[in-house]
């Protein structure tokens, strides 16, 4: 497996056990809606939040969180509002982005960036 993959799984891994040990419930993990993957959908406290998972091995070319742009944005918008539709979630829904840091040590950091954005027209 390409060690880009490699990176992007275990930051998903990582991710996933944040959020369960801060009493999110896992829903539905990679969620693919046409050209579009949620990484994590996560429920708490009777919100739906659409997690987009950045994972990076140095900040050269900015911070993982700079990566989720307007297009990757307005993707992620669109399959949130496919699976609000299939889930008949009545409910608010919440985008955040986790974004993880490794180092040359391979320690890291999370960086849980919640309501990261706002979803604009589609």
């Amino acid at each position: 497996m390409a060690q880009h993959l490699e990176l992007g799984r275990a930051g998903e891994a990582l991710a996933k056990t944040h959020l369960e040990n801060a009493g999110y419930e896992i829903l539905d993990e990679n969620w693919t809606f046409g050209k579009a993957e949620i990484d994590l959908i996560a429920y708490k406290d009777k919100v739906i939040i659409f997690t987009e998972v950045k994972t990076r091995t140095g900040t050269g070319f900015g911070m993982p969180e700079d990566f989720v742009d307007a297009r990757k944005q307005k993707l992620l918008v669109s399959a949130a509002d496919e699976y609000i539709y299939l889930m008949n979630h009545q409910g608010e829904v919440r985008f955040d982005i986790i974004a993880i840091l490794f180092d040359k040590h391979k320690n890291y950091t999370i960086n849980h960036i919640e309501d990261a954005f706002w979803p604009t027209g589609t």
